[in-house]
């Protein structure tokens, strides 16, 4: 039941974001569909949207899409055949924006280079040079071994 699930939630992400982008203009630079959440009863479905541009034009997305959400679920009916066509629950998905001021943050840090000798295959090497010595020292034991036989 669970991949099942899984499977509705996907195509109802796909045909969601494709009627969105059809159906629907908005002021903000980019509207998404981020992520869909159905319930296991089917009846519910949680959509996370993702909006990049101002705060009013976030709440107008947010806004034309609990307008439109009749008409969305009805299109979606049409789409995607299930039983009962999952009443649609829209909530702002701000992960994309988290994301774009951390990597501005990081950005921003003025980090010093590594110092000379700390680089990462330079470790490794000197870890290989220590297993082939003890290869060697184990090598030798054996040989002592055939000797005393």
């Amino acid at each position: 039941m669970k991949h099942r699930l899984q499977r509705v939630n996907e195509v109802i992400k796909r045909e969601l974001s494709d009627l969105v982008r059809r159906e629907l203009s908005f002021e903000a630079k980019l509207v998404t569909v981020q992520q869909v959440d159905v319930t296991p009863d089917l009846k519910q479905a949680h959509v996370f949207i993702g909006v990049i541009g101002t705060d009013e034009q976030r709440h107008s997305a947010m806004a034309l899409l609990h307008d439109k959400r009749k008409m969305l679920q009805s299109e979606l009916s049409k789409r995607v055949i299930l039983k009962y066509t999952p009443h649609l629950h829209f909530a702002l998905d701000d992960t994309m924006e988290r994301g774009t001021r951390i990597l501005s943050i990081l950005e921003d840090l003025q980090l010093p280079p590594l110092p000379e000798g700390h680089e990462e295959g330079h470790e490794h090497e000197e870890h290989d040079d220590h297993d082939d010595e003890h290869e060697s020292h184990h090598q030798a034991d054996e040989d002592e071994e055939d000797d005393d036989e």
